[in-house]
């Protein structure tokens, strides 16, 4: 018996190109995209190992778990890191970044995380993208919980380097991602001894085996599935126009930080306009245990208490693609209410009012 899941053709060459080109338009960029076979950690980590060495020297932006991680790999590879570290609660400043590279001249690589969704902060990337491109430097911007609820032009921005998954706000599985790589990124990965080749990690392979090639030959049987659900998820958001999910996203977190407060809450990010627009975080005292009594009450609510320490203190209401909706939001403000035996009734009015405006 023939599945539609099992029993697929296999995914030609000039697929797998056309998928890149429609994701290198939802970036808005001309650089080259190539789409990887794996979580976005395996081209964030790509393009780490290629564009730090022994002697190179990098800025790694710390707004969130990921930027500790990005740390760790920038030290493996034999970087001098500077990290740059605020608080969680908070967005990093593109005056705090110019003074960093002021102060460290030799930095030649820049790491920063555009919107944390574990911690619901974004930063300001636009900004940021003029500090690094006046100091010359190379700049990775981690766009995975970004692309699709908010603005994402990455030329415009600078970015040398932008990776995206399909699990956070376009909705997909979190089996596929992508990067797009500019010109002095190919120049300064194939100048790197250390960067990899002939593995799985390897940016250069892609570049040199099938965007030099003409992309006629892929370097291994795609993923199937995953690259059939990212074709799928850039067909909704086109059918739906990217600045409506934009602005979907918008509304979700400006109506749950709405009926959050209605509950008595306070914002974990204390800024609205520092806040990502992909999850709002809460300041919830015993947050795993209110998450829990919550997930009791609806097992579906889009909610969950925060990584590791902030497990006590951080609840985050995830507003990921299609949980940016009303009955979503009204949905997990309902799961919270019932944990904090409150009645939700003031938080639904709340949340209901701040949608529209936001949604325009």
């Amino acid at each position: 018996m023939n599945h539609p899941f099992l029993d697929l053709p296999p995914l030609t060459a000039e697929h797998f190109a056309s998928i890149e080109r429609r994701v290198a338009d939802l970036l808005g960029t001309r650089q080259d995209v190539v789409v990887t076979q794996g979580e976005a950690l395996l081209p964030l980590e790509g393009c780490i190992r290629s564009g730090a060495r022994p002697g190179s020297a990098a800025l790694n932006v710390v707004t969130g778990p990921y930027g500790t991680t990005f740390g760790n790999w920038l030290r493996d590879c034999g970087a001098e890191v500077v990290d740059l570290e605020v608080p969680f609660d908070t967005a990093v400043t593109a005056e705090q970044v110019a003074a960093a590279l002021a102060a460290h001249p030799r930095i030649d690589f820049v790491s920063l995380v555009h919107a944390e969704a574990a911690t619901g902060n974004t930063n300001p990337v636009a900004e940021i993208g003029e500090a690094v491109r006046a100091h010359g430097a190379l700049f990775m911007l981690d766009a995975v919980a970004s692309v699709a609820a908010e603005p994402l032009p990455a030329d415009a921005w600078g970015v040398d380097l932008c990776v995206i998954g399909a699990q956070k706000a376009m909705g997909g599985p979190a089996g596929v991602s992508a990067v797009s790589v500019s010109e002095r990124a190919w120049e300064r990965f194939a100048q790197n001894p250390a960067a990899p080749r002939r593995s799985y990690l390897s940016l250069l392979d892609w570049k040199e085996r099938w965007i030099d090639g003409g992309r006629r030959a892929l370097l291994h049987a795609p993923a199937q599935l995953e690259m059939l659900a990212l074709e799928a998820c850039l067909d909704r958001i086109a059918a739906e126009g990217l600045s409506a999910v934009q602005a979907r996203h918008a509304a979700a977190a400006a109506a749950t930080r709405a009926g959050a407060e209605a509950l008595g809450l306070a914002p974990y990010v204390k800024r609205a306009a520092e806040a990502a627009p992909v999850a709002t975080t809460l300041r919830v005292a015993d947050a795993s245990t209110v998450a829990a009594k919550a997930l009791a009450a609806d097992p579906q609510a889009p909610l969950a208490a925060g990584g590791g320490a902030l497990a006590g203190e951080m609840l985050r209401v995830n507003h990921y693609g299609a949980a940016a909706s009303p009955a979503a939001v009204r949905a997990g403000l309902t799961a919270l209410a019932a944990a904090l035996s409150a009645d939700p009734a003031a938080a639904l009015e709340a949340a209901d009012a701040a949608w529209e405006p936001a949604a325009h």
